[in-house]
């Protein structure tokens, strides 16, 4: 029993060790935040699609190709119109003018615009994808030149360098191999069916679990892990920082429709590059929408949320009387496993049954711990719906799909963990709203339109 706990654990412990390091390297490279410089409106020779980028955090968001396009009518290349009150009427209007000396990115989107026009005209509502498959691959091709560009002008670099990716697949080779060498021996102590050596049984599947083991690993490593900051990248992104508080202090900056180029020129680009300007951001829509960045009016000024949308929490959504039946079967068969034990006389069945049922046991407990916390722990609060999405099409979808997820913005911050709505709540988003929810299971049990 020894012998064979010690290769479990010489395993474990060799891909704890792996993803520990993995996890490290994602930690130290990381972009570092940046500190503003001055106010100041002089503007620099970056394109709007590149401050966009440096300028929130090295991640690039929506703002770049909508700023992109901004910037091709302040240069003379587009033109936008707004015949009514409306934002939302705007057109684009394609101007006779040589394309030359654009960038690709830039060339892309003044291409889609000259694709959809009809007579030269094109309104912003008919922008938008309506295929998604079509909208993600236009897109991952926009942000690939965008950050070509970027690190072209030396602003921005790889997040995992090749160095690193490399001392991370050497890394992969040498835990794969312990790895093997703890399935070889494990297996090399089983007598083969029949009886006699089982070495070559155990050597098999010693090379398979390393080949699978170092896939694994080295899929994790080469990964596009994004981009991070240079130091000139950080004095340039001071520098557009400065110009955004600059902006900021232009109180009507933010509700300039896309119009207005005509008069701002590419500071309204610009602006919405930092996002500074929500009106533009919100009636130009070259994609599908981003429902991890969101614009929020609550508290009354407008502001960016990030929102990020569980799909493998067990509990997301569930009723407490469900999480509480889930909890007593899980504990139930944790008791049973560990109750047989006595009746299992290979040694090793006998380890794995009762570290099986220990950890069923425990994890049921707690369940039901959890489950009865959450339902004494109810909060209600107000805050603004900010994106409604059911999950039709999601593991979580196919398992109950009448919940949705609802994302608010409650003031507490600018990141936010969207809730379950169960289907027969309302709220719509910009619909202000109270709350209650239970914070464990991330679940609205009610829900009221102020």
């Amino acid at each position: 029993m020894n012998v064979h706990l010690l290769d479990a654990g010489l395993a474990a412990a060799a891909t704890a060790a792996w993803y520990g390091a993995f996890e490290a390297a994602r930690l130290v490279t990381r972009p570092r935040g940046v500190h503003p410089a001055p106010s100041t409106p002089d503007l620099g020779t970056e394109p709007p699609a590149v401050v966009s980028l440096i300028a929130s955090g090295w991640e690039i968001t929506e703002d770049a190709g909508e700023a992109t396009l901004v910037d091709l009518a302040a240069r003379g290349h587009l033109e936008l119109r707004q015949p009514g009150d409306d934002p939302l009427q705007t057109t684009i209007h394609v101007r006779e003018q040589p394309d030359t000396g654009l960038l690709p990115f830039e060339r892309q989107i003044l291409d889609r615009v000259k694709h959809l026009a009809h007579g030269g005209v094109l309104p912003v509502s008919a922008l938008t994808f309506r295929d998604e498959g079509q909208a993600q691959t236009w897109d991952k091709r926009l942000r690939g030149a965008i950050v070509a560009e970027a690190r072209r002008l030396g602003l921005s670099q790889r997040r995992f360098p090749a160095a690193l990716v490399t001392g991370l697949m050497a890394l992969a080779a040498g835990v794969s191999l312990v790895i093997a060498w703890a399935v070889f021996h494990w297996l090399s102590l089983q007598p083969a069916e029949g009886g006699g050596d089982n070495t070559g049984g155990a050597v098999g599947a010693a090379i398979a679990a390393f080949l699978i083991s170092l896939g694994v690993f080295s899929s994790a490593a080469v990964a596009d892990q994004g981009e991070r900051d240079t130091p000139a990248g950080r004095e340039v992104a001071a520098r557009w920082l400065g110009v955004r508080g600059w902006l900021h202090g232009h109180e009507a900056f933010a509700d300039l429709p896309p119009s207005a180029v005509a008069m701002w020129d590419r500071y309204l680009s610009y602006g919405a590059a930092l996002g500074v300007n929500r009106v533009v951001t919100g009636v130009l829509h070259l994609g599908l929408g981003d429902r991890k960045r969101v614009w929020s009016s609550f508290g009354g000024e407008w502001h960016r949320i990030r929102v990020r949308y569980p799909r493998l929490w067990p509990r997301y959504g569930k009723p407490t009387a469900r999480l509480v039946r889930q909890g007593l079967v899980t504990l139930g068969i944790g008791v049973l496993l560990i109750w047989f034990r006595d009746r299992i006389e290979v040694q090793l069945a006998y380890t794995v049954l009762v570290t099986v049922g220990t950890l069923l046991a425990l994890l049921g407990a707690y369940k039901l711990i959890r489950a009865m916390l959450d339902l004494a722990t109810v909060r209600t609060f107000d805050a603004q719906v900010l994106w409604v999405e059911r999950w039709t099409g999601t593991v979580l979808g196919k398992d109950d799909p009448d919940r949705s997820y609802l994302a608010v913005d409650d003031g507490s911050g600018d990141r936010t963990v969207a809730w379950a709505r169960p289907s027969g709540l309302g709220g719509r988003p910009g619909d202000t709203v109270r709350v209650t929810v239970r914070p464990w299971s991330r679940r609205v049990v009610a829900l009221t339109v102020l």
